[in-house]
């Protein structure tokens, strides 16, 4: 057995897929590898999450330290996301996993 961020787990493999794991999770990762983004600028790239499933899982993201939240205090608030170390070590699964639909699927690339 495998405890981390107290929970059991029986591989590695698990622990990576429940950090991962969320319809939205990896999508966020990728943009945020950009550089820093407001909540408003997570949402418009990407579509379709609503404002419930982006804060739940930038929640969970954050919870699970591969994002930080860094809140400014003024008037509004501002708010901003960026990826911690581990966020930034997780890039490398995403971009194999984005080369692996272009090439094995034959899909296009949007980026190119």
């Amino acid at each position: 057995m495998i405890e981390w961020n107290e929970k059991q787990y029986h591989c590695p493999v698990e622990v990576s897929m429940n950090l991962l794991s969320g319809k939205w999770k990896c999508l966020m990762l990728w943009h945020l590898n950009d550089g820093t983004k407001r909540y408003n600028e997570l949402e418009r790239v990407v579509p379709g999450v609503s404002q419930k499933m982006l804060t739940q899982q930038l929640k969970e993201l954050e919870k699970d330290g591969l994002i930080s939240r860094s809140v400014y205090p003024e008037i509004p608030p501002r708010v901003e996301y960026s990826l911690t170390e581990l966020g930034e070590s997780a890039f490398p699964i995403l971009e194999l996993m984005h080369s692996w639909a272009v090439e094995q699927l034959g899909l296009s690339d949007p980026e190119e």
